[in-house]
């Protein structure tokens, strides 16, 4: 490239401005800040990041759009694609219960959403208790995940009031939001009926169903891809700033939505670079030009990963001793083909789907190749397609060389979904190149016949939920919350956050065995209606023995009356007991004292006082 093809940069001062903005965002997010600085950095200003940037973003789009939704009327509406993304939305939500799917990342997004909510700080709850009716969260931590889902949870809970249920809401929203998404990407690539068999395809996919119907961040994550792909070819169209603006700020979510989703940046500096050399001019805004100072969260609450090893997981396969390595493709790309082409009883997936996109994505890849050489002349969303692929196939090779990145585990398969999306892309792209108005309708037809067939029975059996037992368990727990008359219990779980998260007191098994004294105290002041524990054992296929799962044993001291049990997977027992007291050898600690009731002082002073120490000594008990 020669100097002069490079004078319209080097002379353009808001690209100098925006390259000052990007350093110092390096300098601050990586060098600047040190670990736990970073961390508490994030948790007192992360909402407000998130706020910035969302309110710019939302106003971007409007300028954007404002003339396109001005200009519509309901006499010029596709009714027909309407119902046809409204029933594909609805088989994708009334097949599948609504519940938390994968435990360990929706409850800790609904955690911190609580946070957001009430005190506008990044955290996630772990200790919470109720104090006079009103609930407060005693102790927390910093979460690893991303902060853009449980702020959009957050802004929902500010609207409706505080429920543990607008996760599933707002995922129900979120699923038609992506349908019609995909259904306007479709008819760009291949007309009508590319964007109705764009959705059929994913009508038919139980994964994406069991995550419509979940708590996750997966579906917010798809539609921020599939949006920041189609504002991409909306700034290659306009080129002008407003078309910039929503299209690096959609990028920018993106990046906050799931950890590894800043990879598709890579693309739009791609398109954006190509946009300007076209034009041989720089295209910038103001606010793209701060937009990196927003992005500052993201290095810095990745930080976790460096002061706490176990965020990475590894202990959970102890044969890794790194997360990402080359050495993991081949084992992963085993796993991937048999998820991808799994019966659908035992995996969500959509077979349909599977064998039309990978026979899609060699001629996808051809036709990249073909057309790179002459995308000026090429449509923008053809543009956008083939330069938006660099970020698929990165994300795909991201995940082959996670170690955790087999697509065919309970957990992981989820990670699967931004491949499905370009499953579907590489179809609907190259539709056109192939494809008579006859072999269209014959691919709706199979697309309508394998949801039909086989993604509808799957989704309602959802068979492949069963093998999750934390998933599971936790329903099972919200059960039981439901059939208490009364939430003036304290729990004690090691899954605390989930009891946090719905306002129910609650502690680990760690925190109560070591302030016994505590729990002790509020026995005998009946703080509490009652205090239950959580327990899993595990039991010996020979003997039949029982043993508690490690980190479940209260310690002799706890005397426990079981009162709900169920076996919810083989070899296993979960139990809800009671504690009826706590005893040291012989005594029970909290049976009550016959000691003579103390004189209540006549001076008003005295009894506040009291009352006072009393109180002061009671929130310091609380366990």
């Amino acid at each position: 490239m020669t100097p002069t093809a490079l004078s319209f940069l080097v002379s353009d001062k808001r690209f100098w401005l925006f390259c000052l903005s990007g350093a110092l965002a390096v300098l601050l997010g990586f060098f600047a800040i040190p670990g736990v600085m970073a961390i508490v950095f994030v948790s007192d200003t992360g909402y407000w990041f998130e706020l910035v940037a969302f309110i710019i973003f939302a106003w971007a789009l409007w300028r954007a759009f404002r003339d396109d939704l001005r200009a519509l009327h309901w006499r010029t509406v596709d009714w027909p694609t309407v119902a046809v993304v409204g029933l594909s939305g609805l088989v994708l939500l009334v097949h599948e219960s609504f519940g938390f799917k994968i435990v360990m990342d929706e409850i800790m997004l609904l955690g911190t959403s609580m946070s957001m909510h009430f005190d506008r700080l990044v955290l996630t709850p772990v200790r919470g208790n109720d104090i006079q009716g009103v609930f407060v969260v005693l102790d927390g931590i910093m979460d690893k995940r991303p902060l853009f889902f449980p702020f959009l949870l957050s802004l929902l809970h500010d609207l409706l009031g505080y429920r543990p249920e607008n996760a599933f809401l707002l995922n129900g929203i979120l699923t038609f939001i992506f349908l019609g998404l995909v259904n306007r990407c479709g008819q760009l690539l291949a007309g009508r009926r590319g964007g109705w068999l764009g959705v059929l395809l994913f009508a038919g996919l139980p994964l994406l169903g069991q995550n419509a119907t979940g708590g996750g961040f997966e579906l917010l994550n798809l539609v921020m891809i599939i949006a920041t792909l189609l504002l991409g070819a909306r700034f290659i169209a306009r080129r002008d700033e407003a078309s910039l603006t929503v299209f690096c700020y959609c990028t920018l979510l993106l990046g906050q939505t799931r950890y590894e989703s800043l990879v598709y940046a890579l693309p739009v500096v791609v398109m954006v670079l190509w946009v300007w050399f076209q034009e041989r001019r720089v295209i910038l805004s103001w606010p793209v030009i701060f937009a990196p100072l927003l992005l500052l969260p993201y290095p810095l609450q990745n930080r976790i990963f460096e002061l706490r090893t176990s965020a990475w997981q590894l202990a959970s396969k102890p044969e890794y001793s790194k997360p990402f390595s080359l050495s993991y493709i081949t084992d992963n790309l085993a796993h991937a083909e048999n998820f991808f082409f799994a019966d659908a009883a035992n995996q969500p997936v959509s077979l349909t789907l599977s064998i039309l996109g990978w026979l899609a994505v060699p001629f996808f890849l051809l036709f990249v190749g073909k057309k790179i050489r002459t995308l000026a002349s090429e449509s923008p969303i053809v543009v956008a397609s083939v330069i938006f692929s660099l970020g698929f196939v990165a994300q795909f090779l991201l995940m082959m060389c996670y170690f955790w990145g087999k697509f065919d585990d309970p957990i992981i398969r989820r990670l699967s979904l931004p491949t499905q999306l370009w499953l579907v892309v590489s179809v609907l792209t190259v539709l056109p190149q192939f494809a008579s108005a006859a072999f269209q309708r014959l691919l709706l037809g199979v697309a309508a016949f394998g949801a039909l067939v086989s993604g509808i029975p799957s989704m309602a059996a959802h068979a492949y939920n069963q093998e999750y037992l934390p998933g599971r368990e936790t329903a099972w727990r919200r059960q039981f919350m439901a059939d208490q008359p009364r939430h003036d219990y304290l729990m004690i779980d090691n899954d605390s956050i989930l009891w946090v998260a719905h306002r129910i007191s609650a502690t680990p098994v760690v925190q109560a065995v070591r302030r016994k004294d505590a729990i002790v105290f509020h026995m005998r002041n009946h703080t509490f209606s009652n205090i239950y524990v959580f327990q899993r054992y595990n039991i010996d296929p020979a003997t039949g023995a029982m043993t508690l799962r490690e980190g479940d044993d209260l310690g002799p001291a706890f005397v426990l009356e079981p009162v709900r049990e169920e076996r919810l997977q083989t070899l296993t027992l979960d139990r809800i007991s009671r504690v009826k007291e706590i005893r040291q050898g012989p005594v029970s600690l909290t049976a009550p004292t016959h000691e003579p009731p103390p004189v209540v002082p006549r001076d008003r002073e005295e009894i506040e006082k009291r009352r006072k120490a009393y109180l002061e000594n009671f929130l310091k008990q609380l366990p």
